[in-house]
């Protein structure tokens, strides 16, 4: 019984641990994050309510882009590269997250958040986070950045899961060359 016990343990533990293995230098299938200072060209993206500028934007692939993003907007923006099917599946981990009142309008409850396991600007929210190495949140007013490698792909978007605000339009095409 106490074997069972350790093991059931050991297996939560390890369910627990998961999403913190995520690492900057994650490899997705469209490129990975990149230091700054390896950037080849920088990008302007302004934020606000509910619009990127500019709505496209034009990459080569092996390009590595340093995206400023400024939000000019009074609500909380997101910047997040990906899939359409990647930004449906965070569009649901942002709605727990603002449900949860970790999320809110206008920004991020950082009340009961752990600061010491924060990375990269991410969150851990009482096993919530927002550190995906292709995505960062920015405050009304706020300036960040997201500097990314780019691989030759399809179809792929920037897009604001915030609750609602990609359903408004809040999207723009990503188009890699070869």
């Amino acid at each position: 019984m106490a074997v069972h016990k350790r093991l059931s343990l050991a297996g939560c533990l390890l369910a627990l641990s998961l999403p913190v293995m995520a690492s900057p230098g994650e490899h997705f299938d469209f490129g990975h994050p990149a230091p700054a200072s390896s950037a080849t060209r920088t990008v302007e993206v302004d934020m606000t309510d509910i619009a990127f500028n500019p709505k496209t934007l034009d990459v080569k692939a092996g390009e590595t882009v340093r995206f400023v993003l400024v939000n000019k907007g009074q609500l909380l923006h997101e910047f997040n590269l990906g899939h359409a099917a990647m930004h449906a599946a965070h569009q649901k981990e942002m709605l727990d997250m603002q449900q949860s009142g970790m999320l809110t309008p206008t920004g991020i409850n950082h009340a009961g958040m752990d600061h010491s396991a924060m990375g990269h600007g991410g969150m851990n929210m009482s096993g919530m986070k927002h550190d995906d190495p292709n995505s960062v949140l920015v405050e009304p007013g706020k300036t960040a950045e997201l500097t990314w490698t780019f691989s030759n792909t399809d179809n792929l978007e920037f897009a604001c899961n915030v609750p609602g605000h990609y359903q408004a339009g809040m999207v723009g095409q990503l188009k890699v060359a070869p």
